[in-house]
């Protein structure tokens, strides 16, 4: 067991929140009881996610997508009502944690993925340094490692560039960060991973020679909240379940 205070303050320090500019609030969003002994995790704070966490008896839900978003309708009306009512009725805590979740060395997104695929992390690139450089852990080709993203992840990643280039350096970013490909490409990558893709994608692709892997903004992001929920139900003595709510984006 332990307090809801200082599993925040404890979540807080560990994933530096105060260096981060971001688009929501890190840490404490939702209130619920003092003490906590069931923690659930999962990547967003949907309703079928708090359904989950409600009904495997959460005192505390920790998510990567939580709530409050800038420039996001400030009233508390319809979907926003119905999610908020569920956390407050039961007295479930909710912490999430945005562009903190995504950095962190161990627990973030970033480092899970490359770990999960094997990638020699070696370098960051892109703004406030979030993306992720490495090495493939064997010499490989473009769609040899589509494959492998696809073995990995459980779902076929969109591909753009030629199958047979060779990839000695990845650049990686998870989520919704195709923005991030033109910093990849001056950084050096062969290919850029991520989560999203958008139009301008295709041309800077081809024209750059530079692979793109668009891999799904969820199916790249599964693993943070997930890695950070067991090492605290580790360090603290507590329940922890993972919630994987199926989204093909």
């Amino acid at each position: 067991m332990i307090e809801r205070v200082n599993l925040e303050l404890y979540l807080n320090d560990t994933l530096q929140t105060a260096q981060f500019r971001d688009y929501c609030p890190n840490g404490l969003q939702v209130e619920g009881r003092p003490e906590i002994r069931r923690l659930a995790s999962g990547v967003t704070a949907s309703q079928a996610l708090l359904e989950a966490a409600r009904d495997w008896g959460a005192d505390a839900l920790l998510v990567h997508h939580g709530y409050f978003w800038k420039n996001e309708d400030a009233r508390v009306v319809g979907i926003k009502r119905k999610r908020l009512g569920l956390l407050i009725t039961n007295d479930i805590s909710l912490f999430a944690y945005h562009l903190p979740l995504d950095a962190h060395p161990e627990f973030g997104n970033n480092a899970q993925l490359g770990r999960l695929l094997g990638f020699a992390g070696d370098g960051r690139f892109g703004p406030d340094q979030l993306g992720w450089l490495g090495a493939p852990a064997q010499p490989t080709t473009l769609g040899e490692l589509a494959a492998l993203v696809e073995a990995q992840l459980g779902r076929t990643p969109l591909l753009l560039g030629d199958p047979d280039r060779q990839v000695k350096r990845v650049a990686w970013c998870t989520g919704g960060a195709q923005g991030f490909f033109e910093a990849a490409i001056t950084a050096g990558a062969d290919v850029y991973l991520t989560g999203e893709v958008s139009e301008q994608n295709t041309h800077l692709a081809l024209e750059s020679g530079v692979g793109f892997l668009a891999a799904g903004h969820h199916a790249t992001e599964r693993w943070g909240a997930k890695a950070l929920g067991e090492h605290v139900a580790e360090v603290f003595g507590l329940e922890h379940c993972f919630f994987d709510i199926p989204n093909p984006v």
